[in-house]
């Protein structure tokens, strides 16, 4: 007998599918049993007919995969969708060395912590310090108001002078896009909350800024590193995050006034080792 050339390609196909793979890609089908049903006689009806359940018919097919879908596997690892990098990257502030050998907690504060702070400035290169120039223009323009909102408190006015070259560069009618205003960048509500009506006068903004700033170090148990951090960002958010928060502009405002204070107390007479010690300035307006 002559094998045509379709049946033959037909068991070949069929030999190299692997049973396996064939067996794996097919759901399986529930038991069944079957009956032989001899031929029927002529004028009798055909004998065969369907013996399915539709109610387990239907429940077969609703458990059947969907086309294209992927059986659920518990043992399987969760697939994590992938985050882009530029999302998984936390916001640089520039000063990411400063924070290397200084702790931003307040478990860990107090004198050794802001001396090392201070000597990591010193030692350090290529730091941003503001302009000496710059800070002899708001020392003459505005020493006076700042000595004066000083008597009293244990807040070094080279501090002040500091804390203004970075906050405002001296500029009485700067407005941040937050809404602080004047020489120290007061918020209305702090403004308010320490008396001052109009926060574009450099006198009441400096007293009202010296009188925030004296909380603080009161709040934060004098340690200058708190203080900076809780004028930047708010108490609160020092509060919540036990320490200096992880934002990128106040990791770098901190140690930005601490490398001002260490130019600005060049210009008082008498150079201030502390930050509650006094200082008369050099220049005048």
């Amino acid at each position: 007998m002559r094998v045509s050339p379709f049946l033959t390609f037909l068991a070949y196909a069929f030999a190299c599918v692997p049973l396996h793979a064939a067996a794996e890609s097919l759901p399986e089908y529930p038991d069944f049993t079957f009956k032989r049903v001899s031929v029927p006689q002529v004028g009798q009806g055909p004998k065969i007919s369907v013996q399915i359940d539709p109610v387990e018919q239907a429940a077969f097919i609703a458990s059947r995969p969907k086309p294209g879908a992927q059986r659920f596997d518990p043992t399987a690892e969760p697939v994590v969708a992938a985050v882009p990098a530029a999302a998984r990257v936390t916001a640089k502030s520039g000063w990411e060395w400063f924070w290397e050998g200084v702790s931003p907690t307040r478990d860990t504060a107090g004198p050794a912590n802001v001396a090392k702070a201070l000597r990591s400035l010193e030692t350090a290169e290529g730091i941003a310090e503001p302009r000496l120039q710059t800070l002899q223009n708001i020392a003459r323009a505005y020493g006076r108001q700042i000595l004066t909102a000083t008597i009293g408190t244990d807040v070094s006015p080279a501090l002040v002078l500091a804390l203004i070259s970075v906050e405002s560069s001296g500029l009485s009618s700067a407005e941040s896009h937050k809404g602080a205003q004047g020489l120290m960048q007061l918020i209305p509500d702090t403004a308010a909350r320490f008396g001052v009506e109009d926060a574009t006068d450099p006198a009441q903004n400096i007293k009202g800024g010296v009188a925030y700033l004296e909380w603080l170090l009161e709040k934060f148990d004098r340690d200058p590193i708190l203080a900076l951090a809780g004028y930047n960002a708010g108490e609160g958010a020092v509060l919540k995050h036990n320490g200096v928060p992880p934002f990128a502009e106040t990791r770098a405002y901190v140690p930005k006034v601490l490398a001002a204070w260490r130019v600005a107390r060049g210009l008082c007479q008498t150079q201030p080792e502390l930050i509650s010690d006094g200082c008369v300035f050099t220049v005048s307006g």
